[in-house]
């Protein structure tokens, strides 16, 4: 009678799709590399990939990743190719040092194996513009509670813990590898290849429904595969440090044109700088309000020159830029930010730049005052021109800076004179014997 039942659940459990296991013998591996935050250029860089695999050819991806975040709109139409793959794939946080934070632990809750090498983190993925109580009745927590019950679905499919993956959205929890293996949010810790392939097989798997067991050989035929040219160089004007100094370069000569004229150089560089910081704010979140404090931020500076505030101007258009740059990239469909030492070395650069630039300014707007002052003082005689007419034309040095000179009398190099005369034609002064 026992071995009536056994072989009766035998049966059952074989020919019953949900019980039933297949082995999948993985015949090649496919190495991506996220490096970088979660744009349209990482989305089409996985995308053309996956398309590329399929099941049938027992094909197994596995997507180092790395990344502070990105975009929310990016991030769940990535999920939604891991989830429409015939195939498993994989994500290994690594190496160490690496994290998932943001988007990228989004990512992660939906992968069929989710590995940390050690030193690794993984979570803080709330919304940078959104708060953490999750009871508001405002559009923010609904879109908390949007990405709450994503992650719960996923990380509840993939058998890891969905409570944990939900208090990184709600309460902004970052986990390390040990940590995480203990809570049950990834599946293993490995550090080589060598661990991971032992780990990878005979592992068990749900794959649209469908349980599989894989079977990965230490010497399996492994392929990776970088992003193509086009790729690389949207992503690499889609990282926002990136995009903001090169708009912020191009603002700088901009202005740099407006105060100095002539040339158009500095102002053609300028341009060129504003349209490629422009390739990365389309597919960035640009915060529009935030844009418009910083050009606001140039319009002070430079009103600052011709207008006399006293430093009025100068501070607010400061207040703007970091106002500006703070807020820059900050929107409901963002897990990006700037570094708070990115966008302070920036201003401080800006400020010695706006203060050199207005000191050059109010400096030549003194110099002919200055001249007046000037009489009576020593100079020294530095250079001896030819004779014009009935004068002799010189180059002195008064109080550290260069004047041209005429005199009547003949001097030599070295010789200490006095300024007698200041003619307001040409800037020269006139010098006598001391």
């Amino acid at each position: 009678m026992k071995s009536f039942y056994f072989y009766a659940l035998s049966l059952f459990l074989l020919l019953n799709p949900a019980f039933a296991q297949e082995s999948y013998p993985v015949k090649k591996l496919t190495i991506l590399e996220v490096k970088s935050s979660i744009n349209p250029a990482t989305l089409n860089y996985l995308k053309s990939n996956f398309a590329k695999l399929s099941g049938t050819n027992h094909d197994l991806v596995l997507i180092k990743l790395d990344t502070p975040g990105g975009l929310v709109s990016t991030t769940k139409e990535i999920l939604t190719e891991i989830g429409s793959t015939d195939f498993p794939v994989a994500v290994w946080i690594t190496p160490e040092g690496a994290s998932a934070t943001s988007a990228g632990a989004i990512i992660a809750s939906g992968a069929h194996v989710l590995v940390m090498s050690e030193g690794t983190n993984i979570g803080a993925a709330t919304p940078i513009t959104m708060g953490k109580d999750i009871e508001q009745k405002d559009a923010k927590s609904k879109a908390i509670n949007d990405l709450v019950a994503l992650v719960r679905s996923l990380s509840d499919a993939r058998g890891r813990n969905p409570d944990s993956f939900e208090k990184m959205i709600s309460e902004a929890l970052s986990l390390d590898a040990r940590t995480a293996l203990k809570k049950k949010v990834i599946d293993q810790i490995v550090n080589d290849r060598r661990d991971l392939f032992n780990y990878l097989d005979k592992t068990e798997l749900i794959i649209k429904g469908k349980k599989i067991k894989l079977d990965v050989l230490q010497n399996i035929p492994v392929d990776t595969i970088e992003m193509d040219p086009g790729q690389q160089i949207l992503n690499i004007f889609a990282n926002p440090t990136t995009a903001y100094v090169l708009f912020i370069i191009g603002a700088a000569l901009i202005y740099f044109e407006l105060q100095a004229p002539g040339g158009m150089i500095s102002g053609a560089i300028g341009g060129i700088f504003l349209v490629l910081a422009g390739i990365g704010f389309q597919v960035l979140p640009l915060n529009v309000g935030a844009m418009g404090l910083i050009i606001l931020s140039f319009i002070l500076f430079v009103l600052e020159v011709y207008i006399t505030s006293f430093g009025v101007l100068t501070i607010a258009g400061l207040a703007s830029l970091i106002f500006g740059s703070l807020f820059l990239f900050r929107t409901e469909n963002s897990f990006i930010e700037l570094e708070i030492t990115v966008v302070f070395s920036v201003i401080a650069a800006i400020t010695a730049y706006v203060g050199f630039i207005s000191y050059y300014f109010i400096k030549t707007t003194n110099r002919e005052k200055s001249m007046y002052d000037s009489k009576g003082e020593e100079a020294v005689v530095i250079k001896c021109n030819e004779k014009e007419n009935e004068d002799f034309k010189y180059q002195i040095k008064l109080h550290g800076e260069i004047w041209n000179a005429a005199s009547e009398l003949s001097f030599e190099v070295g010789d200490r004179v006095i300024v007698t005369q200041a003619s307001k034609e040409n800037l020269a002064l006139r010098i006598s014997k001391k």
